[in-house]
């Protein structure tokens, strides 16, 4: 039986403009009448925002195994505490990263293979799949750009080499193509507004009619 909610996805490179797309996702939908609750991963539950200060920390040496772990365990635990209640109640959650990532980042970035991220990740979603991914497709030099104007300083990920991000982004693009049906591919170098207008018509056959005709 499906559920009563909508699980969409935002994946990209780091800069890609994900957090920007989810905040205006949030508005957007939102005005349409839809209940909306807006997550980040890792993160969004106390244990998983604490494995995120780990993977982030630049002072850590982390094996890419461990390092794979760690995010699906964070995965599971923002599965089970709120994911699954949110979805059953109804609720369109709008999640900044999700499984995508780790196949693309551990799976391809750190070379850990696409079907061993997938299995650690298949225990620690326990069937809760995206509705939809929308995939930023942004180049590296703009991303760092992006990165680098907002002044802050780069986590243990973002001060990877460009060919660890080149394996990330064709893992991204493998991943796309093998499910059409779930990914819509957008261009992430067009202005907000213009990335929202797309991102919406993306998720045009998902809304309800009455938020449709809104």
């Amino acid at each position: 039986m499906q559920r009563p909610g909508r699980l969409i996805t935002i994946e990209g490179l780091d800069g890609s403009g994900k957090t920007t797309l989810a905040a205006a996702l949030e508005g957007a939908l939102g005005a349409r009448g839809l209940p909306i609750l807006r997550l980040r991963e890792p993160g969004g539950v106390a244990l998983s925002e604490r494995i995120r200060a780990l993977v982030a920390d630049p002072a850590l040496t982390v094996d890419p195994r461990a390092e794979a772990l760690l995010f699906a365990a964070a995965r599971a635990q923002l599965r089970a505490e709120v994911l699954e209640p949110a979805l059953a109640a109804g609720r369109w959650v709008l999640l900044d990263r999700y499984v995508d990532s780790s196949l693309a980042y551990q799976g391809g970035g750190r070379e850990l293979g696409l079907d061993a991220v997938a299995a650690i990740n298949a225990l620690a979603t326990a069937g809760c799949t995206p509705d939809r991914t929308l995939l930023l497709r942004v180049d590296r030099a703009t991303g760092r750009r992006r990165l680098e104007d907002r002044g802050d300083a780069a986590d243990r990920m973002e001060r990877e080499q460009d060919a660890f991000f080149a394996r990330v982004e064709a893992a991204y693009d493998a991943l796309a193509v093998g499910e059409p049906a779930r990914f819509r591919v957008l261009d992430a170098h067009q202005p907000p507004d213009r990335v929202l207008a797309d991102a919406l018509g993306a998720l045009g056959d998902l809304l309800p009619d009455a938020a449709a005709e809104a």
